[in-house]
């Protein structure tokens, strides 16, 4: 569908014209009502599919990028991708709105758009894209955008460092997720997923199938922060608000969610792919809710609770995978439906925790700090800001009547329901799940409570305050309020949004079952009095206590020294690795060139030579070879005693002199095997430097003889003789290798193949037509590169410091 393409390549190619236009269009109104218009069209435009998409029509669209190579992009539009585009846009829309009202025009603007629009195309890349590679070439994209984003306040050390460790994290696993695909396509052989999930009997039984599976839930794990890949989600809310409420609510930490709901139909009903998701998920959420209750900054809490929101999303999936295990069998529904709590869940996040993130945005903007312990008694000050909050935090403490209660119960009852699962031998560790889920739910309710009360209420402490708080702008409130309304609609009219949206998801995620209305169960905000309400109200109690008893608890934290947190640890690895490449940097880079030289041949020979001499390419066969004619002879000797008068010249003319006599010996060359082309260019090219060598040479002073040790000499001869004979080994070699085809054949064909008729011209115009472009391209970073260094100027302040 062309729609879908258009919506992955709009804000792409809106972010490439930003730099180009901003000037003008700053000129005309703040650049952000602009950049706003497209994920609101894009959202418009995929809010049209919705009831196709519900009646369960898909959308593909391929347009053939690198055929040979089975790389094509294809975009595919299905229920699981329809969820994660409206996010996508319509969060993005919101998120934009706010910024535009959080953001000082004094900014960078046009980066920072430039950044979220880049962000915005390949995330819709991801969720649409169908053939692995371009999905792989989108998530790292995604990467290189979020670092952008998260260092945009490059001048804060904090930022920076965040940025780097986001990236870092989350590119290892991107790498581990491509050899996952890799793997995927050498045991099905497509990189195609709609063919892989319907080829999937056959590829079960592959060495490669596991190792595929780990891999790829390692790349999913680091960019959903997943434990023990979650260490850099807290730092990387060093970027401005507006990023946090987009990247790390409802896009970004998302991906990881929406890679293993679209390869459930794949690798769902394997063991490993369940104890795996299930386990890392329930330890993520329990990590996420007990290190939220610690700390003082509220995005550092917000960040810490959408460790825990995103481990409860991923342990749902992973106990959804349970109905692929049991397939379309009699009560097999009932284990389906923690995929479609994780689903719901997933929407219901994306609102409340996008709400928060612009709350406590709005508290920093007005209030001038974020640190709880400065804060309190902002509810008369800040009553909007203050409803917000509540109806933000209540939700994501999983309290009605807020859309977080039905996911929150849905997810207890998925948790219930596991121990009675007879496959992958959980017996009686299917215990463990509802206890580790009910006491991580404890401690984000303790965490919501913190949240509300050291926010609005007590004391209002003017004196610790940057500035006297007030109510913010109606501009900058509309987008959380936004929200708020879909978090209290969503759960007075649930099912509309289980019909419309959820159940065509649920299809994707359960392809061969037949009836998708049994994947989709009526949502109720009341089931009686059974043991998920219990649950509910046990955390309630629970909860409060040790809410009003944090003083007396809270110094339990110390038990965990702090030379033993994973962010300890992650910082050594980095520090060890930057001082071991000093060292080794150090040792080599010594600034003697005949060193470098010297390192540089002997990689060669033992990495040429080595190889030929260990396979059965050294085999030569002389009697094919063509008689020597005598003035072949005689140019032969005529370089060799040029090439050694030059080692011993006293003088640069006289090594130019000699050094032109083996340039133009080769274009002789060139001459007798009837390649008049290259000797024409030899003697160009070696006229012309001769020329500007000697007019260089004129002006410098004589060759001084080397002062140094024989021993260095002889290594010096030793290296240059095992050069010589590895370069006439590998001459010989590939003359004499005849195990394969010659490529020549392949160019004979050259009027079909390229429509000219001249082999030599279509190889260099048409066959090597790809490496023309790239040596162009690289002609065309180091011209765009001169250019920016010329244009780049010290800033006023910089330049007066230099001065004074």
């Amino acid at each position: 569908m062309v729609t879908v393409l258009f919506a992955i390549l709009l804000p792409i190619v809106c972010a490439a014209l930003i730099p180009l236009l901003y000037r003008r269009l700053r000129r005309v109104a703040h650049l952000g009502w602009f950049v706003l218009s497209v994920p609101f069209i894009l959202f418009l435009l995929l809010a049209r599919y919705i009831p196709q998409i519900a009646e369960g029509k898909t959308f593909i669209h391929t347009y053939e990028w690198i055929p040979s190579f089975n790389i094509n992009f294809t975009t595919y539009l299905d229920g699981l991708s329809m969820i994660f585009g409206l996010l996508i846009t319509g969060v993005g829309s919101l998120v934009i709105l706010y910024s535009i009202f959080y953001l000082s025009t004094k900014e960078s603007l046009h980066h920072f758009y430039c950044y979220l629009l880049l962000f915005m195309g390949a995330m819709l890349g991801v969720v649409f894209s169908d053939n692995l590679m371009v999905l792989y070439t989108f998530w790292e994209l995604t990467s290189v955008s979020s670092f952008l984003l998260i260092a945009f306040w490059h001048h804060r050390k904090s930022s920076r460092a965040g940025a780097r460790k986001a990236m870092t994290i989350t590119v290892f696993g991107g790498l581990s997720m491509l050899a996952g695909f890799l793997m995927l396509y050498v045991a099905s052989g497509t990189f195609s997923i709609r063919e892989i999930v319907a080829n999937v009997g056959v590829i079960r039984d592959h060495t490669l199938f596991i190792p595929a599976l780990i891999l790829i839930l390692i790349g999913a794990f680091t960019k959903s922060a997943q434990f023990p890949f979650h260490i850099w989600l807290p730092d990387a809310m060093e970027a401005p608000t507006p990023v946090s409420a987009y990247l790390h609510s409802a896009t970004m930490v998302k991906a990881g969610i929406y890679l293993v709901a679209r390869f459930s139909p794949v690798f769902g009903g394997e063991a490993v792919w369940f104890w795996l998701i299930s386990v890392i998920g329930l330890v993520t959420l329990f990590w996420g809710s007990f290190n939220a209750v610690r700390q003082t900054d509220l995005k550092a809490l917000l960040a810490f609770s959408t460790i825990s929101q995103l481990g409860l999303i991923m342990s749902l999936f992973g106990l959804g995978s349970v109905g692929h295990y049991y397939g379309y069998a009699e009560n097999s529904v009932l284990y389906t439906q923690a995929s479609f709590a994780a689903l719901f869940h997933l929407i219901n996040h994306s609102t409340f925790k996008g709400a928060l993130f612009m709350m406590v945005g709005i508290v920093d903007h007005e209030a001038g700090t974020r640190d709880i312990r400065r804060l309190g008694g902002l509810m008369a000050l800040m009553p909007v800001t203050f409803t917000i909050a509540v109806i933000g935090g209540f939700s994501m403490a999983g309290l009605p009547p807020f859309n977080g209660f039905l996911s929150k119960e849905m997810f207890f009852a998925a948790v219930l329901a596991i121990r009675d699962v007879e496959a992958f031998s959980i017996t009686d560790l299917g215990l463990l799940f509802p206890i580790v889920a009910w006491v991580a739910s404890i401690f984000t309710f303790v965490y919501c409570l913190i949240l509300i009360s050291r926010t609005f209420f007590g004391k209002l402490q003017l004196d610790k305050l940057d500035k006297k708080p007030h109510e913010a702008p109606l501009g900058m409130l509309l987008s959380p309020i936004i929200l708020c309304v879909f978090v209290v609609g969503i759960f007075f009219f649930p099912n509309v949004l289980g019909h419309y949206i959820l159940e065509p998801a649920m299809a994707s995620i359960y392809p061969t079952f037949p009836s998708t209305s049994e994947l989709t169960p009526h949502i109720h905000a009341w089931h009686g009095i059974n043991a998920e309400l219990l649950m509910t109200i046990g955390v309630i109690i629970i909860g409060i206590i040790l809410f009003k008893t944090l003083k007396s608890w809270k110094p339990l934290y110390r038990i965990f020294p702090q030379r033993y947190t994973f962010n300890t640890y992650y910082n050594r690895m980095i520090e060890f690795s930057e001082n071991s490449s000093a060292k080794l940097t150090n040792r080599y880079m010594t600034g003697n060139l005949t060193h470098y030289f010297v390192y540089i041949y002997v990689f060669f020979i033992a990495l040429i030579a080595g190889y030929f001499i260990w396979s059965d390419a050294t085999a030569f066969n002389f009697a094919k070879d063509s008689t020597i004619e005598s003035y072949e002879l005689i140019l032969v000797f005529v370089m060799m005693f040029a090439a050694v008068w030059m080692i011993f010249a006293k003088g640069r003319v006289t090594a130019m002199l000699l050094n032109g006599v083996l340039g133009y010996s080769i274009a002789f060359f060139f001459v007798i095997f009837r390649a008049p082309d290259l000797a024409l260019t030899q003697l160009v090219v070696e006229s012309v430097t001769t020329a500007l060598f000697l007019l260089c040479f004129k002006y410098l002073p004589d060759l001084m003889p080397e002062a140094s040790r024989k021993k260095m000499q002889w290594s010096k001869v030793i290296i240059s003789i095992f050069v010589g004979a590895t370069v006439t080994l590998v001459g010989l070699a590939v003359v004499h290798f005849d195990h394969f085809e010659p490529v020549a054949t392949y160019f004979n064909d050259s009027y079909e193949l390229a429509g000219g008729s001249n082999i030599v011209n279509t190889i260099l115009g048409d066959f090597r037509a790809f490496d023309t472009m790239l040596e162009v391209v690289v002609l065309l970073i180091a011209g765009l590169g001169v250019y920016t260094l010329t244009k780049l100027k010290p800033r006023k302040e910089e330049a007066d410091h230099e001065n004074k």
